[in-house]
């Protein structure tokens, strides 16, 4: 198992609790079953700074911020397990994309680098948001029945527009954000290149 130095202990948490504080915040619900919000971003960027692992390991805190602390919608405990563990650790599959974003940020090759954040921002939020769908058709059939629709093409529905709201928006925001700041990403060193230092 990849061990981690203080520092990336500490920035896993942090973003953890950036994370927990944006989705606090009001966001836009169309629908009582859709609400989009920017909250992954800080588990996106942890992920693309700290790589696959230190992403997951935040996604999960965040998780458990959100049952912690009451933010979460629980019908039974592996509902809770899979919408509040699975799912959010799942946004750090962002960081499989980690070096290729940074390497191209380092570079100064803002197309691609672009190009990798909106398919990191991508495979996270579509990882994250199939379990939310596997979730929606197991555990919340009822409220389909009393749409008059199959719990299928319920889920889909809902989660796929709220996939659809959320990917884009972190997606738009991620860009602008590292095209402008992209030390918050590339100044991240490994223990190793700081105990060469």
């Amino acid at each position: 198992m990849k061990k981690f130095n203080l520092q990336t202990l500490i920035e896993i948490a942090i973003f953890a609790a950036f994370a927990m504080a944006l989705d606090i915040l009001p966001s836009f619900k169309p629908h009582p079953s859709i609400s989009i919000s920017f909250a992954m971003i800080p588990i996106f960027i942890i992920a693309f700074r700290r790589g696959f692992a230190a992403g997951v390991i935040s996604g999960f805190l965040w998780g458990i911020l959100q049952i912690t602390l009451g933010d979460a919608y629980i019908l039974t405990p592996t509902q809770a397990f899979i919408e509040y563990i699975i799912a959010f650790s799942c946004v750090g599959f962002a960081g499989l994309f980690s070096n290729v974003i940074k390497n191209s940020l380092v570079e100064k090759k803002m197309t691609t680098a672009i190009t990798w954040i909106v398919v990191g921002t991508f495979v996270g939020s579509v990882i994250r948001y199939f379990w939310h769908f596997l979730a929606g058709v197991i555990f919340f059939k009822k409220y389909a029945i009393e749409a008059g629709k199959a719990p299928v093409i319920f889920s889909l529905t809902m989660n796929g527009i709220t996939f659809i709201g959320a990917f884009i928006t972190c997606a738009i925001l991620l860009s602008l954000l590292l095209a402008k700041a992209p030390a918050l990403v590339t100044n991240a060193r490994s223990s190793t290149s700081r105990k060469a230092a």
